[in-house]
């Protein structure tokens, strides 16, 4: 295999990497610290890519589309939260996978009847649009780049949160004894809402990320949130550390697989990749907030 192609597909595994990473920090924080399991996270991804698409479409500028999309995708997760989510933390996660998956079915018939069933696409932001010569003879596209330098400055940023702030010690406080927080005069509810509220800001950065090199169109969450689990599983649930690095392995597995293998063994390389790490670590590669 040529040298210059490995390396080219090296740097779009890491890009898919950087994708699942947004997608699955928001999402391991809001099962490690509310022990809640919300398929409708893909929703919000999807969510986040319309409104951007709309932005841009209207105004003609992706800053301002990413300035409006990230806090009412933030907004329309604490809603979700506190009209939706909030009676199922004490019931079984059977009741939260049926309650969230109909959230699903819900944001879908939302998006058809507001946006109608079309794709929408996002341009390229103009200041992103050409190439950058990585190495000499070697090209890639600007955007792409700015995707992975956007994701690793998150998961940066993210550690800094969860590791020195007092949110972060609260987050890290709630997912170990939740009723002792309480019973110090911290509003838990209040903290969940914030929790779901940031997850929910990842997702839809995630999604206006994606939305200008994928369509925007109805269901576009529900491919990446199966990647997604498949990330938190094998990095550990409630891991900020493991996520990002299970998403740059996920997504260097996936990418290469699809190049050097036929279609139907392909498909199989992460799951046999979170197979293997289960066997190795049940509890994922990092502990909670580790």
């Amino acid at each position: 295999m040529d040298p210059l192609l490995i390396f080219i597909q090296g740097l779009n595994g890491l890009q898919l990497g950087v994708m699942l990473f947004l997608m699955a920090a928001g999402l391991t924080l809001v099962f490690g610290v509310m022990n809640l399991i919300n398929l409708a996270h893909g929703s919000l991804y999807m969510m986040g890519a319309y409104l951007a698409a709309t932005v841009q479409q209207r105004t003609g500028s992706f800053l301002l589309a990413v300035l409006l999309a990230i806090p009412l995708t933030t907004m329309l997760g604490m809603l979700v939260e506190v009209t939706a989510l909030r009676r199922l933390y004490k019931r079984d996660h059977l009741d939260q996978v049926l309650a969230t998956f109909a959230l699903i079915l819900f944001f879908n018939e939302l998006v058809r009847i507001v946006w109608g069933p079309q794709a929408y696409f996002m341009a390229v932001p103009e200041l992103f649009s050409g190439y950058f010569s990585i190495l000499p003879g070697v090209s890639y596209p600007i955007f792409r780049l700015v995707i992975i330098g956007v994701g690793l400055a998150v998961a940066l940023l993210l550690y800094l949160i969860v590791s020195r702030t007092r949110l972060g010690m609260l987050i890290r406080a709630g997912a170990t004894n939740r009723e002792m927080v309480g019973a110090l005069g911290v509003n838990i509810q209040l903290l969940y809402t914030v929790v779901f509220g940031l997850g929910a800001a990842l997702a839809g950065l995630a999604g206006i990320m994606a939305g200008p090199i994928l369509s925007v169109e109805v269901g576009m969450g529900e491919s990446i949130i199966i990647l997604t689990f498949v990330v938190i599983v094998i990095g550990g649930i409630g891991s900020i550390r493991g996520a990002l690095i299970a998403s740059m392995l996920v997504g260097l597995a996936d990418t290469f697989g699809r190049v050097l293998l036929p279609p139907a063994l392909a498909s199989m390389v992460i799951y046999v990749l979170m197979a293997g790490v289960l066997c190795w670590r049940p509890q994922g590669l990092f502990p909670a907030y580790g």
